[in-house]
């Protein structure tokens, strides 16, 4: 089991490398970071940093640990420009970058932005067809595409990222289109859920691997969820009351709901830091006594 941290875009960039190094020296396996442009709330006038800007500055300041986005929203950008940011953030990092891509989702910075938000189906299909392209710009020297919404012309990559291939991480749980293009192109797979549901979608994907010939053993599964680490039971209901799945307890409780995700075929488990206190000092709090009481485990 591979454990991974997740800043907030709301910290500035002063506390997330310092989290971040904190996440590396402590035996942390992952950094990510989610590619929003504003919160989506009410209030908008919180701060927002950008994804990919950073995830440079990660790669370049920060060893060892892989780093990606969680996950990237196909609207925001061409997909071609998008492979190529994630080419040179896996050369700046040495051959450590994730690509994590989406349909998009977040309805109000589409608006706010003036980006096209279009139907669920048209952003699924955009997204299918830059699958194609991310995939096809890593693997060959120059790349034709001629799709509905997205065409290259003996388009090139180079330098090529270090990873043959850079993994393709894609996001999302919908059982009837997202899956079938994660069997088809994804490296990687996340979503939300408890261990029952990635037990579930997983069997989903695994089914639609079959059905086209690949080993589902390829693609490798991951999930976050809130965890509240404490001896505080109530504290641990009030968080499930929120809908987000929750890892929470002492810590052999928040061990066992761990094992139930290994059994559910998760290979790496991500943890938000939204909840884990309001200093630098307190998140790096917890993130040590998850370190000594969960993730000594599981080595």
């Amino acid at each position: 089991m591979r454990f991974g941290f997740w800043p907030g875009p709301n910290n500035s960039w002063s506390d997330t490398l310092a989290l971040a190094k904190h996440a590396e020296t402590t035996g942390w396996h992952g950094l990510w970071y989610a590619d929003h442009f504003m919160p989506n709330a009410e209030d908008t006038s919180g701060p927002t940093s950008e994804c990919w800007t950073t995830l440079a500055a990660l790669g370049a300041t920060v060893p060892r640990v892989r780093i990606g986005a969680l996950v990237t929203g196909n609207t925001y950008r061409h997909p071609a420009v998008l492979a190529k940011m994630a080419a040179n953030v896996d050369n700046i990092s040495g051959g450590r970058c994730v690509l994590g891509l989406g349909a998009g989702w977040q309805e109000n910075e589409h608006k706010a932005y003036g980006i096209n938000f279009s139907t669920l189906g048209g952003r699924m299909n955009r997204f299918e067809e830059a699958c194609q392209v991310v995939t096809g710009l890593f693997a060959n020297a120059q790349t034709d595409f001629s799709g509905k919404y997205y065409q290259l012309t003996n388009a090139p990559l180079a330098p090529k990222p270090v990873q043959q291939p850079l993994p393709l991480l894609i996001g999302g749980g919908g059982e009837q289109r997202t899956l079938r293009i994660a069997a088809k192109y994804a490296n990687e797979w996340n979503v939300w859920g408890t261990p029952e549901v990635l037990a579930r979608k997983g069997a989903i994907l695994d089914q639609y691997c079959q059905e086209i010939g690949r080993d589902p053993k390829s693609i490798k599964h991951s999930t976050q969820g809130m965890l509240v680490l404490t001896d505080d039971s109530a504290a641990v209901e009030r968080m499930k009351a929120s809908g987000r799945p929750v890892i929470g307890g002492d810590g052999p409780g928040v061990r066992a709901t761990i094992e139930q995700y290994a059994e559910a075929g998760v290979d790496e488990v991500i943890m938000p830091d939204i909840n884990l206190g309001a200093s630098g000092e307190a998140k790096k709090a917890i993130m040590d006594r998850f370190a000594n009481e969960v993730m000594a485990h599981f080595k």
